[in-house]
C-alpha cells in the first residue's frame, strides 16, 4: 500500500515537472509563466505563499508572490522589500538552501522576513536558489502556516523544480530586456522622426559680439562634463540651440538628444511624462509607456521651462538629479538611469524660491553651472549676419532667390528693441521673404524705424505683428488657407493651427 502512495507521488512530481518544462516553452511573459508555475506546484508542496525573490537596485529584493491563473489570468503581485535581514537575500548570497520551522528562528537573524511571515499568520519556510550560470539570480521561496511543514521534502525534486524555474527566468529576463529595448528603439525612431520634421530657430549658433562669444565659451568648458546645466534667457533668446550645442560636443551625442517642455504638458500627464507608466497604471494608460527619463539613459535630456514643473513633481525631479532613479507609475521596481540634465527657463527662479513656488533644494541642485542667453537687444552687432543667415534660409525654402538686404534696413534693425528676440527676427525675416519680389530683401518701413522716434510709434504688440503678417500671407494666397499654395503652408503651419490663429486674432474673409 505504501509503495502504491509512494508510486502516485512521484507520478506526480514527475507531472509537476513536465507541466514546468512545457511552460518554460509557452510563456516568455513574466505574469502568465509564473501563473504556470503556481499551477504546476500548488498541489506538491504545502504552501499559502509562495514566489521568487529577484535582487534589484538600491540594495532591495523585488518579490513576485506567485499565485495560480484562474480565470481570466491572475498577474503576480509584485513587492520591494529591503535585502538586508531577510532570509532569500542570504540564499542569494550564500547560492544555498534555507528551511525554518519556525518563524520565531528567524526573529534576530533575519528580522524582515520575520516581520513578514508575522504579518502574512505563517510559520514555516523554505527558500532555495535560482542558478543561472555559476551565479544566482534569484530565490524561491514556499511559505505555510504550519510548522516544520518542509522538514521532510524531497530535496531532489525540489532540486529539479529549481533548475527548471532558474532556466524558465532566465529566458523570461532575457525576453523582457529584447521587449525593453525593441520599445525603446520603436520610441526613439518616433522621437528622432519628431525632430526630423521639427525646424528648429536656426541652424547654428551665429554671431560675434563678446556677449554671445562669452555663452560659446561657457558651453566649450562644461559640454565634455556630466555636470548639470541651467540655461537662462528671455524667450526666443536660442536657449534650446545651446543646449543642443552642449549635447552635440559631450561624449553623450551618439545618442538622442530627449526634450521636454514643462510648459507644453498639462499637469496630470507630466509624472508618466517623464517617468513613465504601467498598462492599468491610471484610467486611459492603455499600454506600457516608457518616460523620457528612462528613453535618455547614457543620453542627455532637455527639461525646457522647468520653472513651471509642478511642486508635487519637483522632488520626484531632485531625486533622479541625486540618485539617478525613479519608479514608472504603476510599478514599485525602482529604476536606475545615467542622465545629463540640461534645464531652461525665461524665469527668475530665485525670485520663484523666494515665493515658494520652486524648491530651493532643487534650484541649487539645477544651478551647478548656469548659462546666461542674452537678450537679442545685448548683442546688436549680430543681427546683421543674422538677418542675412535668415534671408538666405527662407529664400531657399519658399523658392525665392534672395542675393542682398539693403544696407538701409541693416543700419536700421539694431534700432529696434527685440522684445521677442531672435525669433522674432526670424520670423519677420520670413515675412519679408515672401512679400520680396525682387533678389533684394524688401522690409516694410514699420519694421525699420528711426530710433530717435518715440516708441509708440514704432513699436507694435507681437500679437498685431502677427495679425498682420498672417492677413499679408492670406492676401498673396487669395485667401487660400490649405494645399500646397495656401497660407498654412507657407506659414509653416498645419492648417488647423491657422485657423485656430485666425480665430484668436479676428481675423476673417470679408465676403
Amino acid at each position: 500500500m505504501y509503495a502504491s502512495e509512494e508510486a502516485k507521488h512521484l507520478n506526480k512530481e514527475l507531472g509537476a515537472l513536465v507541466d514546468i518544462n512545457r511552460a518554460i516553452a509557452r510563456y516568455l511573459d513574466r505574469d502568465e509563466l509564473f501563473g504556470a508555475l503556481a499551477d504546476s506546484l500548488r498541489d506538491l508542496v504545502p504552501t499559502e505563499r509562495f514566489g521568487i525573490e529577484l535582487p534589484i537596485e538600491g540594495d532591495k529584493l523585488q518579490g513576485h508572490i506567485l499565485t495560480h491563473r484562474g480565470v481570466g489570468g491572475e498577474p503576480t503581485q509584485p513587492t520591494v522589500l529591503p535585502a538586508p535581514g531577510t532570509v532569500c537575500n542570504w540564499v542569494l548570497e550564500n547560492c544555498a538552501w534555507f528551511i525554518a520551522g519556525s518563524r520565531d528562528e528567524l526573529r534576530e537573524r533575519f528580522p524582515v522576513t520575520f516581520g513578514v511571515m508575522s504579518g502574512e499568520g505563517m510559520e514555516s519556510l523554505c527558500a532555495l536558489p535560482l542558478l543561472g550560470g555559476k551565479h544566482c539570480r534569484a530565490a524561491l521561496f514556499f511559505m505555510t502556516a504550519a510548522k516544520r511543514a518542509y522538514e521532510g521534502l524531497r530535496r531532489g525534486f525540489l532540486e529539479q523544480v529549481a533548475n527548471s524555474v532558474a532556466v524558465a527566468l532566465d529566458n523570461c529576463l532575457a525576453h523582457e530586456e529584447v521587449r525593453r529595448l525593441r520599445d525603446r528603439l520603436a520610441v526613439e525612431n518616433v522621437y528622432l522622426q519628431e525632430e526630423i520634421r521639427t525646424e528648429h530657430n536656426f541652424e547654428e549658433i551665429i554671431g560675434t559680439s563678446e556677449a554671445i562669444k562669452k555663452v560659446l565659451r561657457a558651453v566649450e568648458k562644461v559640454a565634455a562634463t556630466d555636470a548639470t546645466v541651467l540655461i537662462t534667457g528671455e524667450t526666443g533668446t536660442g536657449k534650446e540651440l545651446v543646449a543642443r550645442a552642449l549635447h552635440n560636443l559631450s561624449h553623450r551625442k551618439d545618442r538622442v538628444l530627449v526634450k521636454m517642455n514643462c510648459a507644453a504638458i498639462p499637469a496630470g500627464l507630466i509624472e508618466s511624462e517623464l517617468f513613465g507608466h504601467e498598462k492599468g497604471a491610471f484610467t486611459g494608460a492603455l499600454a506600457r509607456k516608457i518616460g523620457r527619463f528612462e528613453l535618455a539613459d547614457e543620453a542627455t535630456i532637455f527639461l525646457d521651462e522647468i520653472g513651471d514643473l509642478p511642486l508635487e513633481l519637483q522632488a520626484k525631479l531632485l531625486r533622479v538629479l541625486q540618485e539617478g532613479e525613479f519608479e514608472r507609475l504603476g510599478n514599485p521596481r525602482t529604476l536606475k538611469v545615467n542622465v545629463r540634465v540640461i534645464a531652461a527657463t525665461n524665469r527668475d527662479l530665485e525670485k520663484s524660491v523666494r515665493e515658494g513656488s520652486f524648491r530651493s533644494d532643487l534650484f541649487y541642485r539645477l544651478n551647478v553651472f548656469p548659462i546666461r542667453v542674452p537678450p537679442l537687444r545685448e548683442r546688436k552687432e549680430d543681427i546683421a549676419l543674422l538677418a542675412s543667415h535668415f534671408a538666405k534660409k527662407f529664400g531657399a525654402k519658399h523658392g525665392k532667390r534672395i542675393e542682398s538686404v539693403p544696407q538701409s534696413t541693416i543700419h536700421a534693425l539694431p534700432s529696434y528693441p527685440w522684445p521677442g528676440n531672435i525669433r522674432e527676427l526670424e520670423n519677420m525675416i520670413e515675412r519679408a521673404v515672401i512679400l520680396t519680389q525682387g533678389s533684394q530683401l524688401e522690409i516694410a518701413d514699420w519694421q525699420a524705424r528711426p530710433a530717435s522716434m518715440p516708441a509708440v510709434a514704432k513699436i507694435a504688440s507681437l500679437e498685431e505683428l502677427e495679425r498682420e503678417h498672417i492677413l499679408q500671407v492670406l492676401g498673396l494666397t487669395s485667401w487660400r488657407v490649405s494645399g500646397e499654395k495656401g497660407a498654412a503652408n507657407l506659414l509653416g503651419l498645419k492648417r488647423t493651427t491657422l485657423e485656430a490663429r485666425m480665430k484668436k486674432l479676428g481675423i476673417a474673409r470679408k465676403t
